[in-house]
């Protein structure tokens, strides 16, 4: 086996027989730590660097097994995190001080160092397939001989976990730790950044954030509905609501990356949120407003941390009884995807209480706050060593998609005008990416249009497009006139053709009419906003000059001044 570019046998330092002749830092104790799927390896990372920060006593080594379905992409973590990385199999002759593990299914080498088992996920909640066994096992119990060498300590994070092992595996009895969830109280104490996560997620103020959580499987959110992103994006305005997808390590694991983009390559065209499988899922999850998801652990903590649920898939691996499977009966489904997302979304949110579901989740989280002192206490006492000086659990880190969202070059906009007095009207503004949007039905008192930026890559769209718009600000009102006047003259269909100026001016051309000025009063807004406003004036027969007009996104009112300006008033 290679590891680390080299061949087993010589992967001696920091541990093996003659370590200490090229060790720099003297560890009196050897742990390792058993990396067998991306989803377990991750969870210790998680929480490894604040147990044992700052203490050179121990040595701590990444033991790489390769034999579960779902490895792949352990090694590119461990590289990543820069890990010192060792083969499972020669395991046996390092003789370690502990060896700690969030997967259950390992085969230890004999030896009688203690072996930790740390959850991947909320408690003993699913039911697994076993490859060992015909049947379905309790995700998160070891094998019995394991729990019979009296080596095994299984980490529960509630009291009644306990009693729940006992009923169904009594070899357990004697060999559970109440530790509680380190990432849940990391998630806890992150809850007053949620405001900064979300304008690192590109969320603006006065936006939501829709967090779509699947577990893996055939009966997870993706297994039953793999297309649910995109029409979520399809059915939600893009200037109110962000999109983001957390999915289950094994996912990412068992079918690569590039399948998961190719499936959701009209969702990400969309602007959807893709977040890395390690990690960043837990910012994301802080700073949503409301969690779509499945019986996995996420949704569950989602709920924890009193945030709006709608399930739209729960699988029967579900284990009766757990928190997750009173969820799994309390939280709204999720109707057909076809059916109006929007008002689920909004009713879910509006008609939320954040303590909902505090009776549920408490089965799941004891005394939160105190995981990670228990862990580290558990951690020092198994390898018999002082405990430092104890320290809190850290804020998260900033998420980042991955890869960034794709900026939205295209939107089918739906556009409502009310006269409010003569001078003064008010112009409503949805728009949907034109990537998930398909056709939409034109009411008696709206009017929709297609509008594209100047980048939009497919040749067909911007040919077809009413509005055509360009981000990047021009130089002077000069060089916007010719934009404007190329752009209408290379695209025949366009109605309107809009740049911004400096500060939050816009200027705006029409087809055989004026140049319009737009004046926004507010902070800066998307040059597709004014440009939506102007059309609906001209199809509506509402005055272009010397007005101030309401333009309104969701619950966001900007006032906007037009005017007319006349070809000398741009030679500036």
């Amino acid at each position: 086996m290679v590891v680390n570019g080299r061949s087993g046998p010589h992967l001696r330092v920091p541990v093996g027989d003659d370590a200490h002749r090229w060790s720099t830092f003297r560890g009196e104790k050897t742990l390792i730590v058993a990396a067998r799927t991306v989803t377990s390896t991750a969870r210790v990372l998680e929480c490894l660097p604040a147990l044992l920060r700052g203490d050179s006593r121990v040595t701590v080594v990444f033991a790489y097994d390769p034999t579960s379905a779902f490895s792949d992409g352990v090694l590119d973590l461990l590289h990543d995190a820069g890990c010192r990385i060792v083969p499972w199999s020669q395991l046996g002759s390092i003789a370690p001080d502990l060896i700690l593990s969030a997967s259950e299914n390992i085969d230890v080498p004999e030896g009688d160092c203690p072996v930790l088992v740390l959850p991947h996920g909320v408690g003993f909640q699913k039911l697994v397939p076993d490859s060992r066994a015909p049947r379905s096992r309790l995700s998160g119990v070891v094998p019995d001989s394991l729990l019979e060498s009296g080596r095994a300590w299984l980490a529960v994070s509630h009291p009644d976990q306990e009693q729940q092992l006992l009923a169904t595996h009594p070899k357990t009895a004697g060999r559970t730790l109440l530790i509680g969830d380190p990432c849940f109280d990391e998630l806890t104490v992150s809850l007053p950044q949620a405001a900064a996560y979300r304008r690192a997620l590109g969320v603006a103020d006065g936006r939501r954030l829709v967090v779509v959580s699947s577990t893996w499987g055939p009966t997870s959110l993706l297994g039953r509905y793999p297309q649910l992103p995109a029409e979520l994006l399809a059915a939600l305005p893009y200037d109110e609501y962000r999109v983001a997808a957390v999915i289950h390590p094994n996912v990412w694991s068992a079918h690569g990356s590039w399948q998961i983009r190719t499936l959701q390559a009209a969702a990400l065209e969309a602007g959807l949120l893709l977040m890395p499988p390690v990690h960043a899922w837990r910012s994301a999850l802080v700073a949503a407003s409301v969690v779509v998801g499945d019986h996995g652990s996420v949704t569950l903590m989602g709920a924890a941390l009193g945030k709006p649920v709608l399930l739209a898939a729960f699988g029967s691996d579900a284990v009766p009884g757990t928190a997750v499977a009173h969820l799994g009966q309390a939280a709204p489904q999720l109707d057909d995807p076809r059916g109006d997302l929007r008002q689920q979304i909004e009713d879910a949110v509006q008609g939320h209480i954040p303590e909902r579901y505090a009776a549920i989740c408490d089965l799941a989280f004891a005394e939160p706050g105190l995981a990670l002192t228990r862990l580290r206490a558990t951690l020092y006492r198994l390898l018999k060593l002082a405990e430092p000086t104890s320290n809190t659990p850290p804020v998260l880190s900033l998420p980042h998609p991955d890869p960034p969202a794709a900026t939205v070059t295209s939107w089918l906009v739906t556009t409502a005008a009310t006269a409010a007095a003569a001078e003064h009207s008010m112009v409503a503004v949805r728009r949907h990416p034109a990537a998930v949007s398909g056709d939409r039905q034109e009411a008696a008192d709206t009017f929709v249009h297609l509008a594209c930026d100047e980048e939009e890559r497919d040749h067909r769209l911007t040919e077809s497009a009413s509005v055509v718009v360009r981000r990047r600000p021009a130089d002077t009102a000069v060089s916007a006139l010719g934009w404007i006047r190329e752009t209408l003259h290379r695209l025949p269909g366009s109605l309107v053709a809009a740049v911004p100026l400096n500060g939050n001016s816009f200027l705006l051309g029409t087809r055989d009419g004026p140049i319009v000025e737009a004046t926004v009063t507010g902070p800066t807004i998307d040059p597709g906003l004014p440009a939506a406003l102007v059309y609906t004036c001209l199809r509506a027969g509402l005055p272009l000059d010397g007005v101030f007009m309401t333009l309104r996104i969701g619950d966001v009112r900007e006032e906007v001044g037009l005017r007319l300006r006349l070809p000398s008033d741009s030679r500036q």
